[in-house]
């Protein structure tokens, strides 16, 4: 089962920019913060940004000034801006939310099953 859903991955030179979404199923109740982290191939999925639901953000330091995170609070949708791309902006990315699932009471964390995004030199 798919609880969220990522788009917008590819193949860019540096320099470029790409624009990432996500969607939350219907399936997820009560979508408190979201947000994007990424894995490079041999090290660990790390922070990219996130959003809170009143739009409070936190970026990675290596993003910072080069990415924006965004969200449609009442659509559940969450994006994120990338310019200035680097090589080392090469990963998958995930989309991550913490929501009520229906059936369960108590709020989980949720992954999206990742979007490639290759940055050449």
């Amino acid at each position: 089962q798919v609880q969220l859903a990522e788009s917008g991955g590819g193949v860019v030179q540096a320099g470029g920019s790409l624009r990432l979404s996500c969607t939350a199923s219907q399936s997820l109740f009560g979508v408190d913060t979201m947000g994007w982290y990424r894995q490079a191939p041999g090290e660990q999925r790390e922070l990219v940004a996130r959003i809170t639901r009143d739009g409070r953000t936190n970026y990675a330091d290596s993003v910072k000034g080069r990415f924006t995170i965004s969200r449609d609070i009442a659509k559940n949708w969450v994006w994120l801006q990338m310019n200035s791309l680097k090589p080392e902006d090469t990963a998958v990315y995930y989309c991550n939310c913490d929501a009520y699932m229906q059936g369960l009471w108590t709020m989980q964390n949720f992954w999206g099953q990742g979007t490639q995004v290759t940055v050449s030199s």
